[in-house]
């Protein structure tokens, strides 16, 4: 998939904010890409979880795990598209975890993904809790990489769209200077 049509599907999609914005890393930035408005059309999110589901079809993925609650949906069509079986992690206590009955076995391949890597701390969680389980990590998929590939997880890692997006420390942010108003879109809190 060429990088303007996936652009063109974030913009169609209102899902590339410009502004002022509070990541869940605690760093500012310009730009903040609001996956759920890609994911609300079944047809996108189809489209980009196709690509990720393609890298990862000979690698003998058994689960799909992802990270509550941006990565769920992203979980659930490349399982989907891979034909096994999704679940996902959520914080407790501000640990990832698995609930709801959900677990991994012991050689389990497991495939990690996510909708949005900046730090990748989600995702390093997830993994830890696959590895804990003596699960093998098959890999790690998501749709934007904010990081340009700068996130590294230690597997194969696969990203639909990779963009490094100005980020700033929060006493550096010219934004702050500025005067701009401040604005947290994500769904978890910032460190």
């Amino acid at each position: 998939m060429e990088k303007q049509k996936i652009l063109d599907i974030f913009m169609k999609s209102e899902a590339l904010l410009e502004g002022h914005f509070l990541l869940t890393s605690g760093l500012h930035s310009p730009q903040y890409f609001q996956c759920a408005k890609v994911l609300q059309y079944p047809r996108y999110t189809e489209q980009l979880c196709c690509v990720i589901a393609d890298h990862f079809k000979d690698s003998n993925i058994h689960t799909v795990i992802s990270p509550a609650i941006g990565g769920i949906v992203v979980g659930q069509e490349v399982a989907r598209l891979l034909g096994v079986r999704s679940i996902f992690a959520e914080r407790e206590n501000t640990q990832m975890s698995l609930r709801r009955g959900f677990d991994v076995k012991p050689g389990e391949n497991v495939l990690v993904v996510e909708d949005v890597v900046t730090t990748g701390g989600s995702v390093k969680e997830v993994i830890e809790l696959v590895k804990s389980a003596g699960s093998s990590l098959a890999g790690v998929g998501f749709i934007v990489d904010r990081s340009s590939g700068k996130a590294k997880f230690g597997s194969d890692q696969f990203s639909v769209l990779q963009m490094e997006v100005v980020v700033y420390q929060p006493d550096q942010c010219p934004l702050c200077k500025q005067g701009l108003p401040l604005v947290k879109p994500g769904s978890r809190k910032a460190v």
